[in-house]
Formats: structure tokens, C-alpha cells, sequence
């Protein structure tokens, strides 16, 4: 296999199909196109999501917290608690630990999360730190959106920009190849992307315009999340390209690299199918709080499709994130 999520067509055939037990409890479940599980324990729902950090080995208490706190926004669901598990390879100083800490504790303070437990520890089965945090949030039953609804004609607007994340991995990582071609200044303004990693503000707000699904905008980049998201509503989508938000600094570090922006990872992009007479509202109402929105695809009765210049190009599972390519080199 692939570095990188495991695909799609091996997660239904391995992963999914070996869950065999289903509780009454459990309102949405493991599938394709889901970043989250939602459970009914009375009261208010509670949304809960996990997630590694594997493709990065800066900033990663940031990248951590966001990560799994991304994917309950993507419900409209407020993250109330974060359990952090930290593996550290053997050697590991106690100052790396503390900066780690540090990231972890500013980025959970910044979107109102806890981080109330989890577990430390060193061990020769790593070669470098892994971080993988769980988050515990909380939704009005009211609030949980069914794909029932979606409609031809619905839209699909993206928060932010493209990239966003890989850029600021690519910057971290990448940074002595880069200043061959970039400046100090062109470097730091792709490292400064990463403060606007996180989607919670947007998942809270988008709750109360009508949206009907969300999708944080993570391995395999825009291309994938269109792909999962029309799998996931199981509708067709049209993405026109000649739309997509991509900030020049991400396009001119992609086109050095020769990666394809569309297929890089993207946190702090969220993907909102809304109805069609609404998408205005929210692009706007978005915009009133600094986010930058932009209509890009629009949901259809067909396949999942790239439509630029008046041809259409039937968009595929996605395969390994352009990231991982692009820290070969």
C-alpha cells in the first residue's frame, strides 16, 4: 500500500466490513465522506473524531489539536474536551516534549477546547514524535443534518483557500530547497498559513444557514473531498475549477515542486453543501467574520466531475496525498 490513508475501496472492504456491531445509541456511524461519529447518551448529542499527525514534524501540537477538532466542526459541533496521545522516539529531550506542550496548549485555548487527558510515553516503536488526538464535542439534536434533503442545483462552497495546510507543511519542511527559488519573506508568509488551520468558527456558524453537510478539506486536497463528498450525499457533483481560492504563494510553491494544488492537503478549508437560495447568505455571513468563502461546485444528479473550459473530467478516489511526494525529494 500507498504512504498515506488507506484508500477508500480497502476501507470498505477491510476496515468497514469487519465492524459487524451496531448500538441503538450510535446516530452516525463509520463511512466514506464521514469525519466524525455522533452518539445519542441523552442530553445533547456528543460528537467525537480521532486523527494522527504523520505527515509533518513541526508545529505538530497545533496541527494535532486542529486536526480533530476540524472534523466535529464539521457538524456544528462545539469540541468541549481533547485526549492527546504523544509517542516520543527514543532520545527525545524534555525541551522537544515542552514545545510540543506548548503548541498543543495555545492552539486547544484558541478554539475553546480542554485537553483532558490522553497519554505520554517513549518508545523505539517510532523513528520520529506521533501525535493522534481524539475530541469530544457537543451539538442540539436539532442541529444534526441529514443528506435526505440535498437537492440538484445545491451548492458547495469552500472556506479559505486550497493548499492551505500542505503549504505550510511544504514551508516547515522544505524550507532550505524552497529559499533556492523563494525569499525569506515569500517563505514566512507561506509559514504564516498555518493560522488559519482551524474551521471551527466556520462549522459553528454554518449550522444556522441550512447547511446539509460538511467536510473538512484534509489528505488528497480538494480533488478527494469532492470525491468523499459526493460519495458521502450520494448525489454528483460539477467542481469548476476556474473558482477554486488558491493563494499565489501555495500555486507558485506547488508549480516548483510540480505538485498538483488540487490534491494537497487542505486543513482549514471546509467544504458546506447548502441550498441553493442560501449560498449567497452564508458566503456573505462568513465574510462578515473575516472568512473568505467562495462558491466552487454545485451538486448534480451525475458523476463527480472537473469541469474547466467547457470539458468535464470525471474526478477519481483519491490516492496518496501530493505531500508525501513532495517531501521526497
Amino acid at each position: 500500500m500507498e504512504i498515506g490513508k488507506v484508500p477508500n475501496e480497502l476501507l470498505e472492504k477491510i476496515v468497514f466490513e469487519n465492524i459487524s456491531l451496531r448500538r441503538e445509541e450510535v446516530l452516525v456511524r463509520a463511512s466514506i465522506g464521514e469525519d466524525t461519529g455522533v452518539m445519542d447518551l441523552g442530553g445533547d448529542l456528543c460528537v467525537v473524531s480521532t486523527d494522527p499527525i504523520t505527515g509533518a514534524t513541526k508545529e505538530l501540537g497545533a496541527l494535532a489539536v486542529h486536526v480533530s477538532c476540524n472534523d466535529a466542526a464539521t457538524k456544528g459541533a462545539e469540541p468541549v474536551g481533547l485526549l492527546l496521545t504523544i509517542l516520543c522516539p527514543e532520545g527525545t529531550s524534555e525541551d522537544e516534549l515542552e514545545q510540543v506542550m506548548k503548541q498543543a496548549g495555545k492552539a486547544a485555548a484558541d478554539v475553546n477546547v480542554e485537553i483532558i487527558g490522553g497519554h505520554t510515553e517513549v518508545t523505539d516503536a517510532v523513528n520520529r514524535m506521533v501525535l493522534s488526538t481524539t475530541v469530544i464535542a457537543r451539538m442540539k439534536r436539532e442541529n444534526l443534518y441529514t443528506y435526505e434533503s440535498i437537492r440538484k442545483g445545491d451548492k458547495v462552497i469552500i472556506s479559505k483557500w486550497i493548499g492551505l495546510e500542505g503549504t505550510h507543511i511544504l514551508a516547515s519542511e522544505l524550507r532550505e530547497i524552497l529559499l533556492d527559488h523563494f525569499t525569506e519573506g515569500e517563505i514566512q508568509e507561506a509559514l504564516d498559513l498555518g493560522r488559519y488551520l482551524s474551521v471551527v468558527r466556520e462549522g459553528l456558524l454554518a449550522k444556522d444557514y441550512g447547511v446539509k453537510y460538511m467536510h473538512d478539506i484534509t489528505e488528497g486536497g480538494i480533488y478527494g473531498a469532492i470525491w468523499e463528498t459526493g460519495k458521502a450525499i450520494g448525489k454528483g457533483i460539477d467542481l469548476y475549477e476556474d473558482r477554486l481560492p488558491i493563494q499565489d504563494i501555495t500555486r507558485r510553491i506547488c508549480e516548483h515542486l510540480e505538485i498538483d494544488v488540487r490534491k494537497l492537503i487542505s486543513s482549514g478549508s471546509m467544504i458546506m453543501v447548502v441550498p441553493r437560495e442560501r449560498a449567497d447568505e452564508l458566503v456573505h455571513a462568513l465574510e462578515e467574520i473575516q472568512i473568505p468563502a467562495t462558491v466552487i461546485a454545485e451538486v448534480t444528479e451525475a458523476e463527480i466531475y472537473s469541469v474547466s473550459n467547457g470539458s468535464r473530467t470525471q474526478i477519481q478516489s483519491p490516492g496518496s496525498d501530493e505531500l508525501y511526494r513532495a517531501l521526497e525529494v
